[in-house]
């Protein structure tokens, strides 16, 4: 079943067809016939393919540089962004003024190449300085006057205008790539500016001749993907007016949070061995001639002294490259879109500011999935969205189910409606460890005093999968609960207090939540339900780690990532903790100690149904 027709079942919305038309004098080139003039149309509370609009010949394309209120690159300038319109041809012949879907992305022009040989080695002690890496191959930029094809075929025939633009420091916009920095906000709140008459665009990067937006109504939404989902979530940051809904998938708010877990260097699932830096050299496809003043200026002058992959401490730096600190400022009406499975940029990412708007009171709802990285929510769900808050037509998207959550055997324009996420039902349960990690130990409801401490050894040629499936192993500790003989429903975000000791002044630390017998494919079959990591020198403060005292024990707790899912009945949940995480965390010489003090130690997991609920599950 399809999101559109549940829609229709779940909300019992009357299907209906809304014409917006301007009563204006047609002029109609000589090779088209005289007709009434076009409109957009609406039906179930979405905007539908209009024949006027659907021809690809028809449709104008323009090419401009808007001016921003920045100058990254310290030319003297305030820089300018390239920018590319497509819009229907009524807005040039009939005077129809249409909103606006917007996307903006460092990527359109090239990335470098090269594979990981420019990434940093992750051989190294942890605490340690890093040895250098090499230098990146040059970004062979791509630029054309289009820019991008993506969203145009979805949303020109129905009745918008689309607007691609290249991030600061990319393709042939002006200025540096800053990552995560001020200009990333600035730069789409200039566009969006000029899309309502406030910011001035220009014929071309060094040009006075002027190009208005007169076509547009001045409401604006904005979408993409990670990188490219990021930049709707900054502009909506500055609480420019015009932007009126962003939907965001899977979006990195804080890059902090996305090359560093609870102080631990860390990176991206599939790409070990980035750091912002990195993704610095990966983007910039600028202007070739500005290229080492950026380096001067962002690479050099802010990323080495401020990234610090020694400590992996919270710092200024990357306070300044950390959204969510500023989402205060977000009016936009907002649809997250993320995955529980996405190991490149982490749930947490989305649910955090979901659940931020939402104490906010600003109009918010999430789609989650069940996959990888990326994967937006269904077009239904996105039209009902942009057709609200853009063209203002009341569906009812605001009374709509709050969580849209694709269950395990569902396909992704299937989701589940709930009233909100996490589940209003969960409820978290404690559970403890019991002796025997190194084989196989209890997870428990009740706590039993006397378990005493068991010890790991850190070993990073180990995958977090192979110990899991290990029969016995001292390279981690697992705990398992009794066979599940009920569903056990886990939404929210699960938690580890933990008290260890180590042998060394740092090491990694490594928490998995699993379903066992682990099988590889999908986790109602057994395998990966969650994780999360943290540096124990960490264990006061993110901002301020300090060296382990080796044998002395360190009491703290952080979270592991958001999820839902249903673990079958015929599992076992299972607590899994380690040290290096192969696919994650730096690669320390294989020795370390960590030793854990299972009384203290314990697991709060959030479950529909509470503990009465797992109870069942765990057979009464």
């Amino acid at each position: 079943m399809r999101i559109g027709i549940s829609f229709s079942r779940v909300f019992g919305i009357l299907s209906r067809t809304v014409l917006l038309g301007l009563a204006v004098g047609i002029l109609c080139p000589p090779d088209i016939t005289a007709q009434e003039p076009a409109s957009p149309v609406f039906e179930d509370g979405q905007a539908q393919i209009v024949a006027a609009f659907e021809a690809p010949e028809s449709w104008i394309h323009e090419e401009l540089w808007v001016e921003t209120e920045f100058d990254s690159d310290g030319d003297g300038k305030m820089d300018r962004m390239h920018v590319a319109v497509v819009r229907p041809r009524q807005t040039e012949t009939e005077g129809l003024k249409v909103p606006v879907i917007y996307e903006s992305s460092p990527y359109f022009s090239g990335t470098a190449g090269g594979g990981l040989s420019y990434f940093w080695n992750p051989r190294q002690e942890v605490g340690a300085e890093p040895p250098p890496r090499s230098s990146p191959p040059e970004v062979r930029a791509r630029t054309s006057a289009q820019i991008s094809g993506s969203q145009v075929s979805t949303w020109v025939p129905r009745g918008f205008a689309v607007v691609h633009s290249e991030a600061p420091g990319t393709g042939l916009s002006e200025g540096c790539p800053t990552v995560g920095g001020d200009p990333e906000a600035l730069a789409p709140k200039a566009v969006i500016d000029w899309l309502n008459g406030r910011a001035r665009g220009f014929t071309s990067v060094d040009a006075n001749e002027q190009v208005t937006a007169d076509w547009s109504t001045g409401k604006v939404g904005m979408t993409g993907t990670s990188y490219n989902g990021t930049i709707p979530v900054a502009a909506a940051t500055t609480g420019v007016d015009g932007l009126e809904a962003i939907i965001p998938i899977a979006p990195n708010n804080s890059y902090y949070r996305y090359y560093r877990s609870n102080g631990l260097v860390r990176h991206p699932g599939g790409w070990m061995g980035e750091d912002i830096d990195v993704l610095y050299d990966f983007i910039n496809s600028g202007d070739p001639a500005g290229r080492a003043n950026c380096d001067a200026r962002i690479k050099e002058g802010e990323m080495a002294p401020g990234m610090d992959r020694a400590s992996g401490d919270y710092n200024e730096f990357w306070a300044d490259r950390d959204f969510m600190k500023e989402l205060d400022g977000i009016k936009a009406a907002t649809l997250m879109a993320h995955a529980f499975n996405d190991w490149n940029v982490m749930p947490e990412h989305s649910v955090i500011v979901y659940e931020y708007l939402k104490e906010k009171g600003v109009p918010a709802q999430v789609y989650f999935h069940q996959g990888g990285h990326g994967g937006p929510p269904p077009l239904e769900l996105m039209n009902r969205w942009f057709t609200r808050y853009l063209y203002g037509i009341e569906n009812g998207v605001e009374d709509d189910p709050k969580a849209w959550i694709v269950r395990e055997d569902a396909e992704r324009d299937d989701p589940t409606p709930y009233p909100d996420y996490p589940n209003p039902e969960a409820s978290h349960v404690r559970l403890y460890p019991l002796a025997g990690g190194v084989l196989s130990g209890g997870l428990s409801m009740q706590g039993m005093p006397g378990q005493g401490t068991e010890t790991l050894v850190d070993n990073f040629s180990f995958s977090g999968a192979t110990l899991a499936r290990a029969e016995w192993t001292d390279h981690r500790l697992l705990f398992v609960t009794p066979q599940l003989t009920e569903d056990v429903h886990i939404s929210g975000t699960p938690t580890i207090g933990i008290r260890l000791a180590s042998n060394r002044p740092a090491a990694n630390l490594s928490v998995w939540l699993v379903s066992l017998p682990w099988t590889e494919g999908r986790v109602e079959a057994g395998g990966l339900i969650t994780r999360g990591w943290a540096d124990p020198q960490n264990h006061s403060s993110r901002t301020d780690g300090e060296p382990l005292e080796p044998g002395q024990f360190y009491e703290f707790g952080f979270d592991l990532q958001p999820d839902d899912q249903i673990i079958a009945a015929g599992q076992r949940i299972g607590l899994m903790i380690f040290s290096s995480d192969r696919e994650f965390t730096l690669w320390p010489p294989p020795g370390t100690e960590l030793t854990v003090d299972l009384d203290s130690t314990f697991l709060d997991i959030p479950v529909v149904g509470g503990s009465t609920a797992l109870r069942a599950a765990f057979g009464g």
